[in-house]
């Protein structure tokens, strides 16, 4: 885990689809398993599902035996063919340089594995503090209290209950599989469009009586 001695206050973001664009490098793996397997394996709708652990994906196109050893495999390849095949998000720079211009930590958890969450962050060169991979949904609750996350967020109805069980408010970018109204209506507390939207929406929750315009604001840290 990359541990840099984060801040009390730190915010958190997601991996795929929020911070690292990975439909290229995470289809370009599956293809290369479909190659290898002769298993007929439709990337787009790979690709549209980013966001849930490997094993699942795996299990609509292997049956449950293959799937474990089909894991190891994508695990395999995926260094020396997703990492550089992986491009930052529009506006995930921006997003955390606002972060640390505040004076707040940033923290990544991911449903990645951890060697991998570790490549990409290292590879986009991503200023994080923190990067904690293998957790989705719910279960990266603990992670986010562990390293003080006030605020997370995540393009995945997945990140909304992450935010829940770790007490953070739940920021949902509508750049994955879900689109805003599909986030709003599960329970984001906040729904952007992009990271390009974030630095004004966080002035706002920082400090609601400055809030740009047409940035969300007024949501109360903790």
């Amino acid at each position: 885990m990359l541990d840099h001695d984060a801040p009390e206050f730190s915010v958190g973001f997601d991996l795929d689809l929020t911070l690292a664009d990975t439909r290229n490098a995470i289809g370009a793996v599956y293809a290369r398993l479909a190659e290898e397997t002769g298993v007929p394996i439709d990337v787009g709708q790979v690709v549209a599902r980013i966001g849930p652990p490997l094993e699942v994906e795996l299990a609509y196109w292997f049956p449950p035996a293959r799937v474990p050893e089909m894991a190891d495999r994508y695990r395999a390849l995926y260094p020396d063919i997703a990492i550089p095949a992986t491009v930052p998000m529009a506006g995930a720079a921006e997003a955390l340089e606002a972060v640390r211009a505040r004076g707040a930590g940033v923290v990544v958890v991911s449903g990645k594995n951890q060697r991998d969450t570790e490549r990409t962050v290292r590879y986009l060169g991503l200023p994080v503090d923190v990067a904690v991979g293998g957790l989705f949904g719910s279960d990266k609750g603990r992670a986010l209290r562990d390293h003080g996350v006030r605020a997370y967020v995540g393009d995945h109805t997945g990140d909304v209950d992450a935010a829940r069980a770790g007490g953070a408010v739940a920021v949902g970018v509508a750049t994955g599989m879900y689109g805003a109204a599909e986030l709003t209506a599960y329970g984001a507390d906040v729904v952007l469009p992009d990271l390009l939207a974030f630095p004004g929406w966080l002035t706002g929750w920082l400090n609601p009586a400055v809030v740009e315009d047409g940035a969300p604001g007024g949501i109360g840290v903790g």
